[in-house]
């Protein structure tokens, strides 16, 4: 079994030498890594493809099977990520004055790394490229778990990226990588707090839940995304119809699809008689409220508990409230902090929305899709965080970097 405590150790040590890298070196060498990505993708398609093929022995669900599957569009995309990464600015290092004190002193505050991320996840091989980009531009070692669906896909990617560092003479353990998926060393990978500083698990409730719990790190919480639309009755219906499509069944089986319609009642007999037929045209299975079970002509009844699923399917549970606060009311209790959209041209109501909710990303008539790093402007994410500290929502390198207190005095001394 590989020995946990030296790879974090050698990935802490490696993660000083990027302190000496100016912007420009780390954007040069981002650059390069992108362009062998685009090389190497016939090597990092075989390798998937070997993941494919025995994930689908395993019985792996078609959501996970989507995440997990590579193309040469994907890779490009990986690519692009990285690329538009590498001409983000920089932000380690950056000063800003935050005053000076009556006693002469003078405060700054300057943003620095983190130090040692690690990421533990699952049947997403894309993450190997976004994470490992996003902690070298921002000056962080990263050590990459990644799961056994993956395992062969991250090895060939990290590789890639790994022969890059090389050419630079700079230390493969900036990006390590566990070539193992026996699950005793995530236990060991928790308890090495003297050399990681935080741990970000991505994928199921399952995942998340054990590493918060076990874990002796600060934890950044990736947890599941149950995702809502609600159509107000001042909604564009035509508009809201093509929001609600493209959130749940452009790629269904990602954090960022709409799991729940919520539907103002003003508005629901004409807006679902219209829907469902496109709904059951891409094969969506409706699920649904009593009252908007009556407007509906194949909708299974969903009780009051079963609200709140995360499908990662086509699968779609519906439910018709009185107003704007119903809606709200219902996505606090169900939803999961990740992204919740309003469709409305009220802009009073809007704002009602915008303002109570309680989620990392809160949308107005656009749709759930863009709640994504790339999308954003963060070049990638290194995951979505639905807890609040320290990071609120898509992780780019900000948030992949902290602040310390610069003072400078001139001999003065507390009296």
């Amino acid at each position: 079994m590989i020995n946990t405590t030296e790879l974090a150790r050698a990935t802490a040590e490696a993660a000083r030498v990027l302190m000496t890298l100016s912007a420009e070196q780390k954007e040069q060498i981002l650059i390069e890594m992108a362009s062998q990505l685009r090389k190497q993708h016939p090597v990092i398609l075989k390798a998937n493809q070997r993941d494919v093929q025995q994930a689908k022995v395993s019985g792996l669900s078609d959501a996970m099977l989507d995440r997990l599957t590579l193309t040469p569009e994907r890779i490009n995309q990986m690519a692009l990520g990285i690329e538009k990464i590498a001409g983000l600015p920089e932000v380690v290092g950056t000063e800003t004055l935050f005053g000076h004190r009556p006693n002469g002193l003078e405060i700054k505050k300057k943003r620095i790394p983190l130090g040692v991320v690690c990421m533990i996840y699952e049947a997403r091989p894309n993450v190997t490229s976004d994470a490992a980009a996003l902690c070298f531009k921002s000056g962080n070692g990263v050590i990459l778990r990644g799961g056994k669906e993956c395992l062969q896909s991250s090895l060939a990617i990290a590789a890639v990226l790994q022969s890059v560092l090389t050419e630079h003479q700079l230390p493969e353990a900036l990006i390590s990588v566990i070539p193992d998926a026996d699950r005793k060393i995530v236990a060991e990978l928790l308890t090495l707090k003297q050399y990681i500083d935080v741990v970000i698990p991505r994928g199921g409730e399952g995942l998340v839940n054990y590493v918060s719990e076990n874990s002796q790190i600060p934890v950044i919480q990736h947890y599941k995304g149950v995702c809502h639309l609600y159509v107000d009755k001042d909604a564009d219906l035509q508009k809201a119809i093509n929001i609600l499509l493209n959130g749940k069944t452009q790629r269904p089986g990602v954090c960022n699809a709409l799991e729940g319609l919520l539907v103002h009642q003003a508005i629901a007999e004409e807006f679902l008689a219209e829907l469902e037929p496109q709904l059951l045209n891409l094969g969506v299975k409706i699920h649904a409220c009593v009252k908007a079970q009556r407007y509906l002509s194949d909708a299974n009844l969903l009780s009051e508990a079963e609200f709140g699923q995360e499908y990662l399917a086509l699968e779609l549970a519906i439910r018709v409230v009185e107003d704007v606060h119903q809606a709200i009311d219902h996505i606090d209790k169900f939803g999961s902090n990740h992204t919740e959209v309003i469709c409305t041209e009220n802009q009073r109501t809007a704002e009602i929305f915008q303002h109570m909710v309680d989620a990392s990303v809160v949308m107005l008539n656009a749709s759930s899709r863009f709640s994504d790093g790339g999308e954003l402007g963060l070049g990638a994410e290194i995951g979505i965080a639905t807890t609040k500290l320290h990071a609120y929502g898509p992780m780019g390198i900000e948030s992949l970097t902290t602040e310390k207190f610069l003072v400078t005095g001139d001999g003065q001394v507390r009296s």
